[in-house]
């Protein structure tokens, strides 16, 4: 059942693009560049690309914060953190991909928990559209302070961005690492201090 109810979301999303005008721009940056659209190996690119961007697009229009439909009541009051949460998006400056893994740390209120699965299901949601990845470390952290208004939240987000790899300064291999906390763990330093040993400890 959830897999045919993502599969409908994909194609709500993939039909929702406007797939002429899409496909026009692409044909036309092409012949800005001085290619040939009408050769044999680009014919098909502007259809090819414009259904790419569609599915790397499929977080737009959509709240991460929906993604925690399931809210669980547990006895449970120690903090929780997933790691290693691999996630793809397109930096908004050269729509060109970054990519890494987000980690995701929270205390709960009155035993509220969420499943694990969710946590990766709002990653992926906000990284799927146009975005830097300072807002992305936040709109994370948002989402989950407002479906489970826990004690602590705290999200860290490492990625390589191809912007700085395939152009400019060309640094392949370096790390942008960002983080964001929310009520004890932007409160309280050693509490912070502690979920992040936790978060990069191997």
């Amino acid at each position: 059942m959830k897999r045919k109810r993502k599969k409908l979301m994909k194609r709500e999303r993939l039909m929702s693009i406007n797939k002429e005008k899409a496909e026009a721009a692409i044909y036309q940056f092409l012949e800005a560049i001085g290619e040939n659209p009408n050769r044999e190996g680009l014919l098909d690119t502007p259809k090819r690309v414009a259904k790419m961007y569609a599915e790397m697009f499929l977080g737009l229009g959509k709240d991460p914060k929906e993604e925690f439909t399931a809210v669980f009541k547990e006895h449970h009051e120690d903090v929780v953190i997933v790691k290693d949460i691999s996630f793809y998006s397109i930096c908004e400056h050269h729509l060109v991909p970054f990519y890494g893994k987000a980690h995701i740390a929270y205390l709960p209120s009155d035993g509220r928990v969420t499943g694990l699965s969710k946590l990766a299901r709002a990653v992926e949601v906000a990284s799927k559209r146009p975005q830097l990845q300072e807002r992305l470390t936040s709109q994370i952290a948002d989402a989950l302070v407002e479906a489970l208004n826990p004690k602590g939240t705290l999200v860290m987000v490492e990625a390589e961005h191809m912007c700085m790899t395939m152009r400019g300064i060309k640094k392949p291999g370096s790390k942008t690492i960002t983080t964001t906390a929310r009520g004890l763990y932007k409160e309280s330093r050693a509490e912070r201090q502690e979920v992040i040993s936790l978060m990069t400890k191997d």
